[in-house]
């Protein structure tokens, strides 16, 4: 039997989608479940990912058989933009096939595949195909990384109501602390605010706090 896939998200760059998958997937193992990351594709290295090296410094696990053999991360660009862009400047496409099977392996060895998009939702991963549009295709959840810098109500909102409009499952919310902004008011109000409005919008939904991990 083959394990569910969450699809880790975020709303824009930078906004903690690799220590969230990192500090939730150590939740989850340390409850006793079969846990393991991918990330969809990684651009800006060489050789590994680096996000799947920081899930796994998180995760306090070393690394897996199934990062040595490029499973977790099998798709690679050098150049940090948006994946179509490095594919094109490296005359790669983008290999599908690659990653869908790499899924498909580490589903049937894990209970839970927390599989880490690249930027947004609608982060282009090829000139045609948006990464959301790729997510909705599969069926997957999305689990939505937000946090109280300022403009984070406008970019959560509106990530929320184009994964409604894809008729996505919205699994949870993970509120980044380590993200927040300099302004303590803002960041409390749009915690309340956002926490609000999912309770009331995505009543299934989970709400997980991650607290300021120590990564030095």
């Amino acid at each position: 039997m083959s394990g569910q896939v969450v699809f880790v998200s975020g709303i824009d760059t930078d906004i903690g989608k690799t220590v969230v998958t990192g500090w939730l997937a150590r939740q989850w193992l340390e409850r006793g479940e079969r846990v393991i990351t991918q990330k969809l594709v990684q651009t800006g290295c060489i050789g590994a990912s680096d996000d799947i090296l920081m899930h796994r410094r998180i995760m306090g696990t070393g690394l897996f058989e199934e990062d040595r053999d490029g499973s977790t991360m099998p798709v690679l660009y050098a150049y940090p933009a948006s994946p179509h862009l490095s594919a094109r400047l490296e005359q790669r496409t983008l290999d599908f096939a690659a990653i869908e099977a790499a899924t498909a392996r580490l589903r049937q060895g894990y209970d839970t595949v927390l599989v880490e998009g690249a930027g947004g939702l609608m982060v282009p991963l090829t000139d045609t195909l948006l990464t959301i549009d790729y997510v909705a295709q599969r069926g997957w959840p999305v689990l939505l990384v937000t946090s109280g810098r300022l403009g984070s109500i406008n970019h959560t909102l509106l990530s929320l109501e184009a994964l409604a409009a894809r008729g996505i499952t919205l699994q949870g919310v993970a509120w980044n602390s380590r993200d927040d902004g300099s302004d303590e008011l803002i960041t409390a109000d749009s915690r309340e605010f956002i926490r609000a409005h999912v309770a009331r919008q995505f009543p299934q939904a989970a709400w997980y706090e991650v607290p300021r991990l120590d990564l030095a």
